[in-house]
């Protein structure tokens, strides 16, 4: 069945400071192998944008067993599965040297990008466009409710501004991520990587609006919520595990 496949070999500027990966730099991967699959495919973002319609990605899910090092060539594989009217689901996984290391999955939604209305999968797909798309998941995650935090503190604040920005003109999904590391120190992540991550884009931020980094741990697993006067725009869900 399709696969995409695609290496990325990571440089200095992808990993943090133990040369691990950093989450920034692999959702960057992910979405270029998604949008380069989408080419493929047919629906990339040249194909639908004349039409003013694109995708935004609404949760990620990604587990790793091993981190991913300075050095390492990571292949990435990833398809599209059967949307669900509303609901675009696509898969990945991850190797190192012909070993797996890690999956993911993700939910997007086609949008009007004028009025950023959710457009069903006939507003462009014709009928029977998906029968032969790949039934295969790499992991099976249903989960996608993340918890609101109760409490938490608040560890910073971040002012949106242009270098956060993506062609849809709001924050871009790989820069929340950014901001998620910032809620940690350094000594957190000394002799530990991401064994687990998922992250939720609640609504989108926009220039200008001062976001508020409010985090809480609860059984050593670590939620962290983004906020824009009080209400919740994205969630992170972080799951550490020792190297």
């Amino acid at each position: 069945m399709y696969r995409h496949k695609k290496v990325y070999e990571l440089r200095y500027t992808d990993v943090d400071a133990f040369d691990n990966l950093k989450p920034s730099a692999l959702l960057s991967f992910l979405q270029e192998s998604a949008c380069l699959s989408a080419d493929e495919l047919g629906f990339g973002y040249a194909d639908i944008a004349p039409k003013n319609m694109g995708f935004i990605i609404v949760n990620w899910y990604i587990e790793f067993t091993r981190p991913v090092k300075l050095g390492d060539k990571l292949e990435v594989h990833t398809w599209p599965l059967r949307p669900k009217y509303l609901i675009f689901l696509r898969d990945f996984e991850l190797f190192v040297g012909g070993a797996k290391v890690g999956v993911a999955t993700a939910r997007w939604c086609m949008i009007d990008t004028e009025s950023f209305n959710v457009l069903p999968a006939n507003a462009y797909f014709e009928e029977g466009a998906f029968d032969n798309y790949n039934t295969e998941r790499s992991v099976d995650f249903k989960a996608w409710k993340i918890p609101v935090i109760g409490g938490g503190e608040t560890v910073y604040k971040k002012k949106v501004s242009f270098s956060d920005y993506d062609h849809y003109f709001h924050v871009n999904n790989t820069k929340y991520a950014d901001y998620l590391m910032d809620a940690f120190s350094v000594e957190e992540f000394r002799g530990k990587y991401i064994k687990s991550l998922q992250v939720t884009y609640v609504k989108q931020c926009k220039e200008g609006e001062l976001i508020e980094i409010v985090r809480e741990e609860r059984d050593g697993v670590f939620f962290v919520d983004g906020r824009v006067n009080g209400e919740v725009r994205v969630q992170f869900r972080v799951d550490l595990n020792e190297v």
